[in-house]
């Protein structure tokens, strides 16, 4: 008899929720002064697999970043937070949304400024690496549920550009 891997209970959307924080330094910055912006992906890349991990409960690689978009420039010696949570699920891969915030560092007092967003793509994988179940996300508020349903559409649009390119390179 072959057994088949079920997949593991849900887990609702808080329970993926991720924070790193970090003070930008002088290391960060590119040729105009700002933080670079392969210092914030590789912040976003790091907190969005520790949700993805979370979520999953064990190993998960970045697939894709599906989107990023620098909102405002971040500078030295600004207090950066990047917020993840995984928004969707499916049969092996999840998509986790990051919401990156800046405290500016001359100016502590006012509310962090959004600097960026970015929606990346993760398969849960075993340990010899092979794509493995991961469990589904609930969605627990009004939020979740759009965050959900947005991140379905993204998916349509990722699988629609595979299958057309596909398409154009077999003609």
């Amino acid at each position: 008899m072959t057994e088949h891997p079920t997949t593991p209970a849900g887990k609702p959307t808080s329970y993926s929720r991720v924070t790193l924080s970090r003070i930008m330094t002088a290391v960060d910055v590119n040729l105009y002064g700002t933080v670079h912006g392969g210092v914030l992906m590789k912040f976003v890349d790091d907190v969005a697999g520790a949700a993805a991990a979370r979520h999953s409960g064990g190993t998960a690689v970045t697939a894709s970043i599906d989107e990023i978009v620098f909102s405002e420039p971040v500078r030295v010696g600004d207090l950066v937070h990047a917020h993840a949570q995984v928004n969707w699920t499916g049969n092996t891969s999840m998509e986790v949304g990051v919401k990156v915030v800046a405290e500016r560092w001359d100016s502590a007092e006012d509310e962090p400024v959004r600097v960026a967003t970015a929606y990346l793509v993760f398969v849960g994988v075993d340990v010899g690496g092979a794509p493995r179940a991961v469990r589904p996300v609930l969605p627990e508020t009004v939020e979740d549920e759009r965050r959900y349903k947005e991140a379905e559409i993204r998916r349509a649009h990722r699988l629609a550009k595979r299958r057309a390119i596909q398409a154009h390179r077999a003609s």
